[in-house]
């Protein structure tokens, strides 16, 4: 069979972002790959520095992505309160980990679940999006939202929690649990999911720390790295957090790297829960920011790298914002090289890529 060039994206069902690839195909084999990344300009960058004084940029920034609304928010108010020389309170600290944590696990449970789609698996993934769906509930019962939640606020976290929250969110997370395990245990041992996911697209560590990629894909080729751990901007080493690899590189150990992470993040929410201090959940900041600073925080994809400069007027001279679908995507081109055609949606979907955080 002669060469067929196929295209895939940037309008698909397995992919509904900017972004188109182009494969050049031998008997279903790709031969060869062009890639356009697509440019959406939505001009995020440029109105945090022209139009939202550093009091209300918040809420611009949570609106690069909304399944990452909570990451951008940690990203900048950190950033913020160092240069205020904020000191923020140990429970407003645990509360803000609980929402991350919970925004980790529903955001894993969406790709995951959409990587069993593509193979097939649509009652998995049904299951999936089931048992995301119990964690929305419990954000919206935290926050007063499913998603998009402005919960970080300048100097602590807009609510706080009573114990009786608390007890039905521990009840319903320990009632979740054994369904994770269970989700998590067919993953790694199903040998028809097995067939259509091992070895595919597969990175080695190598590979990773040349490309520098980041979050799960980088932890999945065994790359033993976390901005939870390597970066304080909160205590994450109070509530049992542990770092997360894999060594297979593939389609699978993605999706089994997400799923050992739900199920730690889970039990820091527990953790958190159990050992909630005391104290305000909000304290007052004074002054302007001025100098610079960097942030790193993880997001649900990876790393996503802040850099804020204060002037000391309202307005940031500087906001640059570096997300993990960033990092991740220039390794894809090389990937799909040798792979067949019917495996690329699953490779494209393990990397969980989000242009609305890359088109800033």
């Amino acid at each position: 069979m002669g060469k067929i060039t196929i295209p895939f994206g940037s309008q698909h069902v397995a992919l509904p972002e900017p972004v188109s690839f182009l494969f050049d195909t031998q008997n279903e084999i790709i031969s060869d790959v062009h890639v356009n990344l697509g440019y959406v300009h939505r001009g995020i960058e440029k109105a945090a520095i022209t139009k939202f004084d550093y009091t209300n940029l918040a809420f611009l920034l949570t609106r690069v992505c909304g399944l990452c609304s909570i990451t951008h928010a940690s990203g900048y108010i950190h950033g913020l309160e160092y240069l205020l020389n904020a000191e923020i309170s140990k429970r407003a600290e645990y509360l803000r980990m609980l929402v991350i944590e919970l925004d980790r696990m529903h955001s894993h449970l969406l790709a995951n679940g959409h990587v069993a789609e593509v193979v097939g698996y649509e009652n998995l993934f049904m299951q999936t999006f089931r048992y995301r769906e119990k964690v929305m509930e419990i954000l919206e019962r935290l926050t007063g939202n499913r998603v998009q939640f402005d919960y970080y606020t300048i100097g602590g976290v807009r609510r706080d929690i009573d114990l009786e929250d608390a007890k039905e969110i521990k009840k319903e997370l320990l009632e979740l649990k054994p369904k994770l395990e269970k989700l998590t245990e067919f993953f790694e041992t199903d040998y028809t999911f097995g067939l259509k996911t091992k070895n595919i697209g597969k990175i080695t560590k190598e590979m990773a720390l040349e490309y520098g990629v980041v979050g799960p894909i980088a932890r999945a080729s065994g790359v033993k790295t976390d901005a939870r751990a390597e970066y304080e901007y909160l205590p994450y080493n109070e509530i049992g957090y542990k770092l997360q690899t894999r060594k297979d590189g593939d389609v699978l150990a993605r999706n089994l790297v997400r799923q050992d992470e739900i199920l730690n993040s889970l039990e820091m929410c527990l953790n958190i829960l159990d050992n909630l201090p005391e104290g305000e959940i909000k304290v007052k900041t004074k002054g302007r920011p001025k100098g610079e600073v960097f942030v790193r925080v993880e997001a649900p994809r990876g790393e996503c790298f802040y850099y804020l400069k204060g002037n000391g007027s309202k307005i940031f001279e500087r906001v640059r914002i570096r997300v993990p679908t960033y990092a991740n995507l220039p390794i894809l081109k090389d990937l799909f090289i040798g792979e067949k055609y019917s495996d690329a949606q699953a490779i494209v979907l393990s990397f969980d890529p989000c242009m609305s955080c890359t088109a800033r």
